[in-house]
């Protein structure tokens, strides 16, 4: 079975990890991890409001973001709200989803570049979930996710997450090959 499971990774749009099951938990979110935009960071001089600034989604990531979208329509699963930030990846992201309408909420905006601002991002992000009612999936960035959840993720993995009490508990991952 381990052999087969690791072949089926090996086929582009297959899942590399399959815990659909775990939306169905109450209180679930998704949050999902840009799709692929070659590189790392973005240019010194980046300017957030200028896309052809930054480091975006290339062909496979625009790819990659339809098919993780069809496979959450595939299952029915849709949001009330997806809330993304206000890196071009990311809002490219979650409209390729077309999962629920996008919202930009600036505490999903990338830290990368100055980690100064790490804890208050990551306390607003909490804010942020806990004031938002209805089915809810985010769409950011790895150091994002890693903060909130202490998990690294691959571009375009979904985590399902869910709060208890002051904590995230991560119940599954959803990933679809580039």
């Amino acid at each position: 079975m381990r052999h087969f499971l690791f072949l089926l990774c090996l086929v582009p749009g297959l899942a590399w990890a399959d815990d659909w099951d775990a939306l169905a938990q109450p209180g679930s979110i998704a949050i999902m991890r840009h799709a692929l935009a070659p590189g790392t960071g973005d240019p010194a001089d980046f300017d957030l409001q200028d896309c052809a600034t930054q480091r975006n989604l290339d062909a496979q990531g625009r790819a990659q973001a339809r098919a993780v979208g069809e496979g959450f329509r595939a299952r029915g699963v849709s949001f009330d709200v997806v809330l993304t930030s206000q890196w071009c990846r990311t809002r490219e992201t979650a409209e390729l989803l077309d999962l629920g309408p996008v919202v930009e909420a600036p505490p999903l905006n990338s830290f990368f570049g100055d980690f100064s601002s790490r804890d208050r991002q990551t306390a607003e992000t909490r804010e942020l979930i806990a004031a938002t009612e209805g089915r809810l999936m985010l769409v950011t960035h790895q150091v994002n996710i890693a903060a909130l959840t202490g998990r690294t993720t691959r571009s375009g993995e979904v985590l399902v997450i869910v709060p208890r009490g002051g904590r995230i508990d991560v119940l599954g991952s959803i990933a679809i090959a580039p």
